[in-house]
């Protein structure tokens, strides 16, 4: 065999590996959503949605979530609402879970109010409060007691009746409790 012939040889079998090597993503994408449920996936703008409306307070804005969910999560589609609760006692993260055969959580940082900021509660548990919702052409208003300590921005749990399973409202002034429609 002469030099030339195990050259071209050698020349072959590294073209050939390196189109396996070029083909291995296209190898795994294909894989990977064949183990993939047909439902599909959370999107992540979804959880956006959901800790903007838990926090009350746009992404980037003091109180909300630092940035948006990473575009590149594949978490498994969620059959029921997303459950949104602090996480910490200092509200520096929000965790947001799915319930189901495929349950998941993550958590979301948070840009917290500097420790100067922050003020005593204005809303203490036991305190009477006005619970309005707002919408486009309307207002509803009604009594209830706070369940929660908070400060102006922050969600707390509202009791309206004795009976009625209690709510979340966020605080926009002492005494006044909002839920947005929508």
């Amino acid at each position: 065999m002469n030099s030339q012939t195990t050259n071209d040889r050698l020349e072959t079998r590294l073209l050939a590996i390196a189109a396996i090597i070029a083909c291995l993503p296209l190898f795994a994408a294909a894989a990977s959503a064949q183990s993939t449920p047909s439902q599909g996936f959370t999107d992540p703008a979804e959880i956006d949605r959901a800790v903007t409306q838990f926090t009350g307070v746009t992404i980037g804005e003091v109180g909300g979530a630092r940035v948006p969910a990473d575009r590149r999560l594949r978490l498994a589609a969620c059959m029921a609402p997303l459950d949104v609760a602090w996480h910490g006692r200092n509200r520096s993260t929000v965790q947001v879970a799915c319930a189901g055969p495929e349950s998941w959580r993550i958590f979301i940082a948070t840009r917290p109010a500097p420790q100067s900021a922050q003020i005593a509660p204005i809303v203490s548990r036991g305190d009477p409060i006005t619970v309005v919702v707002r919408g486009r052409g309307f207002t509803v208003q009604q009594s209830g007691e706070a369940l929660d300590n908070g400060t102006i921005g922050d969600w707390i749990g509202v009791r309206i009746d004795r009976d009625a399973t209690p709510i979340r409202a966020r605080i926009e002034r002492p005494g006044l409790a909002i839920i947005p429609a929508g």
